[in-house]
């Protein structure tokens, strides 16, 4: 049992859902107890068995979850991340919540997620597990059911993905600054701030899921971008908005009477903000609802 946080943190990254990275450890641990004594102490490394098979439930998930969404309602966006110990009452769910067993670092920040949703399945799963997770080649290939020179070019070709698609990293402090200014202006309903610190180029992207109001598609354009917000501001005037570390950056979240309904996270390139993914499906803020926070 000691290995469910390395499960729990591997199936998170492989899945970006934290219901799927529950039921892959649940599964995985499943098939552990199936085997009879005999077959667990003939496995020389519980941890290693325990990985692979945790790695070909995700690479079978991934492939099953393509089909799914086709089906969903409007955009999808990985699951965001709290940090807990910022919420003010200082409860949190405890350790049955495995969002408070996953490590936050740049892996799991939104950006980095999003771009691992454009990867095929193998491809998503060779780089994970070596270059996050650090595991040789030969071991990835087994799990991937691959050569270990194909999961090599595999991850070559993430990296690729990932290297295009991120702008150079923005200190923490100075994204946390833009933030705080993007909540004032929104909450001021000050247009022309919030174009100030949008990119010409901003897109935003809400997942609702079809249970919350939200977006269909991306919103692209700062202008656009602002007239959007200012109305959401006009139609839900009791909203809190609060400060927050959402996978591990500077985020907000929108409380109302106490209960989360939105959790934005934040793209920033240079001095602008660049993207916002904002979850609103609350069957992916259930590790958001159980907390209360107060704060600026």
């Amino acid at each position: 049992m000691s290995e469910r946080r390395q499960l729990i943190n591997l199936a998170y990254r492989l899945t970006g859902s934290l219901a799927d990275a529950e039921d892959v450890v649940q599964e995985t641990y499943a098939r552990w107890y199936a085997m009879s004594r005999r077959q667990q102490e003939a496995i020389a490394s519980p941890g290693a068995w325990l990985t692979k098979v945790a790695g070909r439930i995700c690479l079978d998930l991934l492939g099953s979850a393509r089909s799914r969404r086709e089906y969903y309602v409007g955009e999808w966006i990985p699951e965001p991340l709290p940090d807990r110990t910022e919420w003010g009452d200082g409860r949190t769910r405890g350790d049955a919540d495995p969002a408070d067993r996953i490590t936050l670092d740049e892996s799991v920040n939104m950006a980095f997620l999003v771009v691992l949703e454009s990867m095929a399945p193998a491809e998503r799963v060779a780089f994970i597990l070596h270059d996050v997770f650090r595991y040789p080649f030969a071991e990835v290939a087994d799990i991937v059911g691959r050569t270990p020179a194909a999961c090599r070019k595999l991850a070559s070709l993430a990296r690729r993905r990932v290297r295009t698609s991120q702008a150079p990293a923005v200190p923490t402090a100075r994204q946390a600054v833009l933030v705080g200014e993007f909540k004032r202006a929104w909450e001021s309903k000050d247009i022309g701030a919030l174009v100030g610190l949008l990119d010409p180029d901003a897109t935003v992207i809400a997942d609702g899921g079809g249970l919350a109001g939200a977006a269909l598609r991306p919103i692209e354009g700062a202008e656009q971008i602002a007239r959007y917000l200012i109305a959401i501001a006009g139609r839900a005037p009791n909203l809190t908005i609060l400060k927050r570390t959402v996978s591990g950056q500077p985020g907000l979240v929108a409380q109302h009477d106490g209960v989360t309904v939105t959790v934005a996270a934040f793209g920033v390139q240079g001095d602008r903000i660049k993207s916002i993914w904002a979850v609103r499906n609350p069957d992916k803020l259930w590790p958001w609802t159980a907390h209360r926070g107060s704060g600026a």
